[in-house]
């Protein structure tokens, strides 16, 4: 049966019901720990879903950031030190991932709150995940303030990759689903993805 909601409906739902609805219009998303370090000197992680591919040369990831009152923690860590990790969430940790997006104070370990190890890579400041497959360090490059909601999308430079028992092939591909990586939808879903097929570069 075909449904139809409009702008004025869905801005009288629930926030949460209204907040799930949207995010599963847009389908899978990525889902990947962020960890940065407090002022403090401990290590924070933060599960987001909303990451995209910017550009590859030079390497570029973004993603959006809550309104500063909601989600404070990160952006400041972020900000503040310039460097920050992205790390790949497994089937295996789903649950210690998700437990990330809780507001945990500035006193928490949150890795320790959540049960997952952070890996300090070579002089580098910023905690990795240790149990996440693909492994990233970026260095922040902007931060472009969205007005219609509060929120920001943060741009960041990949400085170094680390790669855990991943398969990389010929082309540069790497076949997410056969290390049991998985994304998400709306606020609390996660899925594991499987490929249906490959195709050549379109041409017309």
């Amino acid at each position: 049966m075909l449904q139809k909601y409009s702008s004025a409906d869905i801005s009288n739902w629930d926030r949460y019901y209204r907040a799930n609805f949207i995010s599963c219009l847009s389908g899978y998303k990525p889902a990947m720990i962020v960890g940065s370090i407090k002022e403090n000197g401990l290590p924070n992680a933060g599960i987001f879903q909303n990451i995209v591919h910017i550009g590859a040369q030079p390497p570029l990831i973004g993603f959006i950031n809550r309104p500063r009152a909601a989600s404070p923690h990160t952006i400041a860590n972020i900000e503040r030190s310039g460097l920050y990790t992205m790390n790949s969430v497994h089937r295996k940790f789903i649950e210690n991932a998700h437990k990330s997006s809780a507001k945990f104070d500035l006193e928490v370990d949150e890795f320790e709150a959540i049960g997952l190890k952070p890996k300090f890579r070579e002089a580098f400041s910023v905690p990795f995940v240790s149990e996440s497959q693909i492994q990233m360090l970026l260095r922040l490059e902007e931060v472009i303030p969205i007005q219609k909601n509060g929120t920001f999308l943060v741009i960041g430079e990949v400085q170094a990759v680390w790669l855990d028992d991943v398969q990389i092939e010929e082309d540069g591909f790497i076949q997410l689903s056969d290390n049991q990586i998985v994304g998400s939808v709306g606020l609390d879903g996660y899925y594991s993805a499987q490929l249906e097929k490959r195709y050549p570069y379109a041409r017309p």
